[in-house]
């Protein structure tokens, strides 16, 4: 009976009415009813052992109480220590003052410049809550606490000042279109104080009733405005001057209070419509009459269902930190990664890519622009702009791979709509070509400057293919992307160069940022052959222009291939004058390696080998953005223990702010990428790299594990997606060797498999395609059905 006992006693209140009821039973239908009770207890004895289980495997598996980042004290920096928000359209700097909380704003199309003039993407503006009731102390609470989290993306802050606990929450909703600002308190009557709006561009200010306005003009023409609405619980406001000539919202004794926010431009991305759309004044009413209506909670639910539909897709395992290095701020966390192993910090930093893209690249607005969607300045770095020699094209590297294809429309819809300003400014500097190119810098109305980035489109329509090549949608490429593929390959046919021996070389390129202008160059080379072999397979699944399709192919086995020079290194130029001690950030010649697919080590093992010999000279150290290319370079390579090297180098805090990309790069306390100074590209492009390294499918087949570095011997992924339209639902793996596998076939067709050791399958129409040394199953799928593999030894 130590048994029953012990279970009673853990059972707790179920437990004890079965034990009355046992005692309770008269003694002869004791002896029959006590097989039954004894069964019944054994039963719940196991679901308690099961559902402690399961909890304890939650918890494990979900890591959602990790996914964030945390400081003690305020953000005084906007680019080191403010944390961001956004939802695609509007974006948020977090401050989290005591008794200022300051939020600087933006909004996607408030730009400079017009089709001639690139200009620059603007600041907007500022939010100030000045709190008259917290006190003039300059001091942090000692319980103070402000944290970003990104699996709900959710920002919150929590402290107590003269006896009262304050807790904010912000979000920035989708749906709703509304930064939304929670303020409550555990005392009533506990917040008093003023909420002012600062114009970027001098603006009027006004305000009447529950709301203050922003609304003015840029030089351009483009009309914009920003509104806050107030709602109170307990207490008055009212609208009164601010002594500048402007307006502002007094709160006095309010229980809680909630902030809704919107801002717009009259931007239309229609070249047809003038680049004009919606007044802002329109836009904004009908959003804050619509979220006004809506209970916080209401707001809240909508924004989280909405974005972790999206960023809950993938969950990365890839080993525990202690408790105590997960409690510290992110800061100390940076500080003492070299010296502490936090692998946690590192899954955490490929999150915070995704959840950057999402906060600033949604459907039907503008892409990811350097800094992605947050910028505090009008003179930005670079303008804040998109170049198109690397930059916009490796924010959306990871889009297809970790499962954000939605997120990835924004820039493939800002190719479409820049399509005929770029024909007529291509004509004008390349005359009687077809299609279009474009210039280094450019802005949102079709607007360029700096050199003539003629790669520039070729690289662009990358992109276009990509989301045909995971998603498989037919339509997709029917309707939309085959027709842009078309003309920018007919624009290279017209300026290619066609030399005596029959070899056809791009004319007077540069290898970015640096090298001569000449004809031959790496760089566009391998670009040009990334567009043909694109071109050729999108024709040959639609079915059409075969003779057109044809005379490409023939182009394209004609281009000068890339070249190994005397030390054996992959050459920059068609000339070998390539330096060893060169260490330039740019490595321009190895895109075949990445984002292209034309040099692998398992189909062209000596190109790749002479790749790696230019990556060896190029050095490991370099600017934020550089280092995250070269993460991808080494994946590519298969070399995971030097792709971990860049990745820790990349881990590198950087404190301060200013220009100086020749110091070499790292990341901010804010996790944002350092170039320095701040651009996204980094970011974007480290998670594109850990993605490298788990699951490639460039090639005819899915590489599963094919760059896991030692440091990482034991992990998990769920929710990566490969080329054709499959989902890798479960990957695990011990010891260096997969132990579980799960992929989801999302379109059907063939699929070809890769594994570091080999795989048994729970299905019996599979292939063995494996040799002593690869491991390479195929097997045919149907949509929307699982397959699974465990490993066989």
């Amino acid at each position: 009976m130590d048994f029953n006992h012990s279970f009673m006693s853990n059972s707790g209140y179920q437990s004890s009415k079965m034990k009355a009821l046992y005692i309770n039973t008269p003694h002869k239908m004791r002896l029959n009813n006590s097989r039954i009770v004894l069964f019944l207890m054994v039963i719940m004895y196991h679901f308690i052992l099961t559902t402690h289980e399961l909890h304890a495997q939650g918890k494990a598996q979900d890591q959602s109480a990790t996914l964030k980042l945390l400081d003690n004290k305020p953000a005084k920096t906007w680019m080191t220590e403010a944390y961001p928000i956004g939802n695609g359209r509007i974006g948020g700097m977090i401050f989290g003052g005591v008794t200022q909380e300051h939020i600087q704003f933006n909004e996607m199309s408030l730009w400079t410049g017009d089709e001639n003039e690139t200009g620059s993407y603007q600041a907007f503006g500022d939010l100030f809550i000045d709190f008259t009731n917290q006190g003039t102390n300059t001091d942090v609470p000692t319980d103070y606490h402000r944290e970003l989290d990104i699996s709900k993306s959710l920002h919150r802050i929590s402290y107590s000042n003269n006896n009262v606990q304050y807790t904010r929450e912000y979000f920035c909703d989708f749906p709703d279109q509304v930064m939304v600002l929670r303020f409550t308190a555990n005392k009533k009557e506990a917040y008093s104080g003023i909420i002012k709006l600062k114009d970027a561009h001098k603006g009027q200010i006004t305000a009447q009733g529950t709301t203050i306005q922003i609304s003015g003009k840029l030089e351009n023409g483009v009309v914009y405005q920003a509104n806050a609405l107030l709602k109170l619980e307990g207490g008055t406001s009212v609208a009164e001057p601010d002594g500048n000539g402007g307006y502002q919202l007094k709160i006095t004794n309010a229980n809680s209070f909630t902030i809704l926010f919107s801002a717009a431009t009259d931007y239309s991305n229609k070249r047809s419509q003038g680049w004009k759309g919606e007044a802002p004044d329109v836009k904004i009413k009908k959003i804050l009459s619509a979220a006004s209506s809506k209970s916080y909670q209401s707001l809240l639910s909508t924004h989280l269902k909405d974005y972790t539909t999206l960023f809950g897709r993938v969950s990365l395992n890839l080993g525990s930190s202690s408790i105590s290095t997960l409690e510290m701020p992110t800061y100390k966390r940076l500080i003492n990664y070299k010296k502490v192993r936090d692998p946690q910090l590192e899954s955490l930093i490929f999150q915070y890519g995704r959840y950057l893209l999402i906060s600033s690249s949604r459907k039907g607005g503008l892409p990811a622009n350097l800094q992605g969607l947050w910028n505090e300045s009008n003179n930005p770095p670079w303008r804040s702009d998109y170049h198109s020699n690397i930059n916009i094209q490796m924010n959306y590297w990871l889009a297809e791979p970790t499962n954000l294809s939605e997120c990835h429309f924004p820039f493939l819809d800002y190719i479409n709509s820049m399509r005929e300003i770029k024909k007529i400014n291509t004509q004008k500097q390349f005359p009687g070509v077809r299609g279009w190119t474009v210039k280094t810098e450019n802005n949102i109305f079709g607007g360029e400057s700096f050199l003539w980035n003629t790669p520039g489109s070729a690289w662009y329509v990358q992109a276009i293919w990509e989301h045909y090549a995971y998603t498989k949608d037919l339509n997709y490429l029917k309707s939309f992307g085959y027709d842009i593929l078309k003309e920018i390959t007919e624009f290279w046919d017209d300026h290619l160069k066609r030399r005596p021996d029959g070899t056809i070389v791009s004319p007077l390129g540069w290898s970015p940022e640096h090298g001569p202008t000449e004809d031959g160059v790496t760089h566009d080379q391998e670009i040009v052959y990334d567009l043909f072999t694109n071109y050729i397979e999108a024709a040959d699944i639609l079915g059409v222009d075969k003779t057109y399709r044809d005379h490409i192919a023939d182009v394209k086995a004609h281009l000068l291939k890339p070249k190994i020079g005397k030390w054996g290194q992959l050459q920059e130029w068609e000339t070998d004058r390539d330096d060893p001690n060169d260490k330039h950030r740019h490595a321009s010649h190895l895109f075949g390696l990445h984002p292209g697919r034309q040099i692998s080590p398992l189909t062209t093992p000596e190109l790749a080998k002479a790749a790696k010999v230019s990556l060896l000279a190029r050095g490991d150290a370099s600017t934020g953005w550089s280092m995250a290319w070269k993460i991808n370079f080494w994946a590519r390579l298969m070399d995971g223990n030097h792709a971990y090297t860049i990745l820790k180098n990349f881990i590198t805090p950087v404190g301060g702010a200013g220009v100086d990309y020749n110091e070499g790069g790292g990341i901010y306390s804010n996790l944002f990428c350092a170039h320095p100074p701040f651009q996204i590209d980094g970011n974007f492009g480290f998670a594109a790299g850990v993605t490298e390294m788990l699951m490639q499918s460039q090639t005819s087949e899915i590489q599963l594990l094919p760059a896991l570095p030692e440091a990482w011997t034991d992990g998990s992924v769920q929710g990566l997606r490969a080329r054709g339209n499959f989902e890798i639902s479960d990957l695990q793996w011990k010891n260096g060797k997969i132990v579980q596998l799960a992929i989801k076939s999302l379109s059907g067709g063939d699929c070809n498999i890769r594994s570091l050791n080999p795989l048994k399958a729970n299905f019996k129409s599979v292939t063995d395609k494996s040799s002593e040394k690869d491991f390479k199953y195929s097997f045919k799928t149907e949509v929307g059905k699982s397959y699974k593999f465990v490993s066989s030894n």
